[in-house]
């Protein structure tokens, strides 16, 4: 009798997941700010700038995301840059660019005005990820939807937010929330943003002594 045993079932090895590269959003008018958010110093050093560190620092590549007319200013262009593919539709415009320009991977998308965004907070929207679906989020704080501007938008993504771009529907957050989304609770309050002169000071006395 023989005791030789089978060998094991043939299983597949899982597909690798696609790369991530960081887009971080800084083609914003700012109409509220009433001046360059990018440019908004906090700790002696421009916002645009402390994100760009951060997304270096847990992606492949990172690309900043500007319109055309923003490609020569001077924090701006010595960053790679990838530039919006339409005009006046918001934050999708840069998705949008960033998906056509490798539409192979997996898109990190943060905006420029999250001045309490840190390297955990990334890592651990990186490590939920999960590559079957169309994006990982963090839900808001405020009100539990994704939230668009710091989330990880896999390649499967594209065809939907172009679907709907294409028809005059540009809010990210909506798309995500029609998208195969996973869902993460709120990471306290390292999501939130500034749109004021006010909210910037009140930001700028928090952060200072924290430096």
């Amino acid at each position: 009798m023989s005791h030789e045993k089978s060998p094991p079932p043939y299983r597949a090895a899982p597909p690798l997941a696609p790369p991530i590269y960081g887009l971080l959003l800084a083609g914003g008018a700012s109409r509220r700010m009433q001046r360059d958010k990018a440019q908004l110093v906090y700790a002696g050093e421009p916002q645009l700038l402390r994100a760009w560190h951060l997304l270096e620092a847990v992606t492949e590549r990172a690309f900043l995301s500007v319109r055309d007319d923003q490609r020569q200013d001077p924090l701006r262009a010595g960053l790679p840059q990838i530039v919006d593919a339409h005009d006046a539709i918001g934050p999708a415009a840069g998705i949008l660019a960033a998906q056509q320009a490798y539409p192979d991977v997996a898109w990190l998308v943060v905006a420029c005005d999250l001045p309490l965004l840190d390297e955990r907070t990334l890592r651990q929207l990186i490590e939920a990820r999960d590559p079957a679906g169309d994006a990982t989020a963090f839900g808001s704080r405020f009100d539990g939807l994704p939230e668009p501007l710091c989330a990880l938008w896999e390649p499967s993504s594209r065809a939907l937010l172009r679907q709907r771009v294409e028809a005059g529907n540009y809010c990210p957050r909506k798309a995500l929330m029609r998208a195969r989304t996973t869902l993460l609770a709120a990471p306290g309050d390292a999501l939130d943003n500034i749109n004021t002169p006010q909210e910037f000071e009140l930001m700028q006395r928090r952060i200072e002594p924290l430096s």
